[in-house]
């Protein structure tokens, strides 16, 4: 546990003055990975700004104030968004995120009743690990193509390549890079919010960067919300399931961990108090509003506790305070239109480190929890993860419908892990969690 004095306790009501700087500071450093998904996927960052406030706020509610945590949008449900998009519009995608969100509320009550143990049975680090890696690298030449051509979303044959493109895009890493790296305090935590505004304004000496919507965007104007029954007639399907779902458990796995080390920045038990079962909870529940308004799915971030790290600030009403603030940009016309400014090139540059870094954390829960390679069934399940998951191995469901990448990977190696003698080698250094 942390013994450092917190700025701000968990529960403690700051000024009005250190209410607003402190909230702001927070939004800064969620803003780029929240808007980055959604520009990803084909959907509004408005919403997502929107979904992740409200997500943050419903998730603080359900654990009563007790975890520090800003959820947004999720990295993990980019590839299975655009597959359901494929399927059947946002809609089929939205209808996904909230089956996943479904999961979370069903994982949440099995660990209230049953414990920890049976979710690492399942899903041991070296399953969660490789399939962490395979995330990251699905989404390699989606930061490639982001950042060498005019075109990234046409086929393959279709594909202009432009220089100034990967200049702007090489530029914009670099900074990201350079922030990471050599820039200390706050501004450090936020390097990509610091590429892609570094990145904006190079792009736009370039001739990449067009104004006149800026211009012409009203001050205050409401996101294209997509709404059940409103915007389209929600289809639930088998195949929409085997889509989003395999990624829910996944992340579940991942918001264990969060939620460990986040414990020992705070200095309290989130596992105990106010349990596991209620931040998986808010979690799901935050999902799904996003769901029912046409945003990513939400999840707590990484982000969130490398700034509570540094900040010391502790306290629920500074994160409640970036969720209002995040709702409130939603609606402000001028800063959707900025965002929709901003050029792929960019996005791109700000991809290739982002989406390599979530590869290596999955190289690094291999290495945090000890994970033996030198053990052939060790070997032999990570090596078939990662093989399916980045080889492009498909299993045909239907006639529409494959199951491919990360989710078949997940499944084999759930299957794996079940079916293969000494599950005692799988588990690592995972004794922490049996509570």
């Amino acid at each position: 546990m942390n013994t450092e004095k917190p700025v701000l306790d968990v529960r403690e009501v700051p000024s009005a003055g250190k209410w607003i700087v402190f909230s702001i500071q927070h939004l800064f450093a969620m803003f780029g990975a929240t808007i980055l998904v959604p520009m990803l996927v084909g959907l509004s960052p408005a919403v997502a700004l929107v979904s992740s406030g409200l997500g943050t706020l419903s998730y603080l509610l359900i654990t009563r104030g007790q975890i520090p945590a800003y959820l947004g949008s999720s990295f993990a449900f980019i590839a299975p968004i655009v597959i359901a998009t494929e399927y059947g519009g946002p809609q089929a995608a939205m209808m996904g995120s909230f089956l996943a969100g479904l999961v979370y509320g069903i994982v949440a009550l099995l660990i209230k009743g049953l414990g920890l143990k049976w979710v690492f049975k399942i899903l041991p680090p070296v399953v969660v690990g490789p399939v962490i890696i395979v995330i990251g690298l699905g989404l390699a030449s989606t930061a490639v193509n982001m950042a060498m051509y005019e075109n990234p979303g046409a086929p393959p044959q279709d594909l202009i390549y432009s220089t100034t493109h990967f200049t702007v895009a090489l530029v914009t890493l670099a900074i990201t890079i350079i922030c990471a790296i050599f820039v200390k305090g706050f501004f450090g935590l936020v390097p990509i919010l610091a590429g892609i505004i570094g990145g904006y304004i190079f792009a736009y000496t370039q001739g990449l960067v067009d104004l006149t919507p800026i211009a012409e965007a009203s001050f205050i104007q409401a996101p294209d919300f997509l709404v059940p029954f409103v915007s389209y007639t929600p289809l639930l399907t088998w195949e929409i399931a085997l889509i989003m779902v395999p990624v829910a458990i996944v992340t579940i796995a991942e918001h264990i961990g969060d939620q460990m080390v986040l414990s020992k920045v705070v200095g309290r038990n989130f596992v105990e108090k106010p349990g596991l079962h209620k931040s998986i909870l808010g979690d799901g529940v935050a999902t799904i509003i996003a769901s029912l308004i046409g945003g990513p799915p939400n999840t707590t971030y990484g982000e969130n506790i490398g700034v509570l790290a540094i900040t010391r600030v502790f306290s629920v009403f500074v994160i409640g305070g970036a969720a209002i603030l995040a709702i409130i940009f939603g609606f402000i016309g001028k800063i959707t239109a900025v965002i929709g400014s901003i050029p792929t090139a960019v996005m791109g540059g700000v991809s290739i480190l982002l989406f390599g870094i979530i590869a290596s954390s999955g190289l690094r829960m291999l290495i945090d929890n000890k994970v033996d390679l030198g053990n052939k069934r060790n070997l032999i399940i990570s090596s078939v993860i990662l093989v399916i998951g980045v080889g492009g191995a498909y299993m045909q469901v239907t006639e529409e419908l494959s199951i491919s990448g990360m989710a078949l990977a997940a499944i084999v190696g759930v299957v794996l892990n079940l079916i293969l003698p000494g599950k005692e080698a799988s588990m690592g250094d995972e004794q922490m969690f049996e509570k």
